[in-house]
């Protein structure tokens, strides 16, 4: 029982008591054609094939909002090496995204300065999931499927459009266990 203890302690400290990212070889996101925050489709494969993309659930009156700030640090950093941050509104956990698509625009440009992709707001639970959603969250995924549990869960793609990693929310976006991810997958050839 006091190794269990030991074992448990050491996994919960990982990236300073967060949830450590779960790594893996997934689907293929490219196919996915979701419509931007001011309702452009826009076809993924052919916007950001050959890149590293985080994909991440945001929402504007949520504890965890204060990731945007690093969100922005990060595509600021990694956008010219062939990065780019998807953030999709949702409002399906505790209704923390309740504004129309303009509300969420201004919200993120006022008070985050935000310059990465905004889509349009979204389901990421349920029969009403997202078809993007529904692919990152599938069996096809492995060990980094299953349902989204709450807002700004993070799932980086690599340059060949498959899931790489799960991020959990608790997790911020510039924890060293996710640079290190984006670094790698940033590494390989397009």
């Amino acid at each position: 029982m006091r190794l269990l203890r030991k074992i448990v302690g050491k996994v919960l400290r990982i990236g300073g008591g967060l949830i450590p990212p779960k790594r893996g070889e997934g689907a293929s996101v490219l196919s996915h054609a979701p419509k931007s925050i001011d309702g452009a489709t826009v076809e993924l494969g052919d916007n950001y094939a050959g890149k590293v993309l985080m994909i991440v659930n945001v929402a504007s009156k949520c504890g965890l909002t204060p990731q945007y700030e690093q969100l922005e640090s990060l595509n600021a950093k990694y956008k010219d090496k062939g990065f780019a941050i998807l953030a999709f509104p949702c409002n399906d956990f505790g209704a923390q995204e309740p504004g129309s698509a303009s509300e969420i625009k201004e919200f993120c440009r006022i008070n985050y300065k935000t310059s990465f992709d905004l889509f349009e707001k979204i389901h990421v639970t349920g029969d009403a999931s997202a078809p993007l959603y529904k692919t990152l969250t599938s069996d096809e995924n492995g060990p980094l499927a299953g349902p989204i549990k709450w807002n700004f869960t993070k799932f980086i793609v690599g340059r060949d459009g498959r899931v790489k990693a799960r991020v959990e929310p608790p997790t911020t976006p510039t924890a060293r266990s996710v640079i290190d991810i984006i670094e790698a997958e940033l590494s390989k050839p397009a």
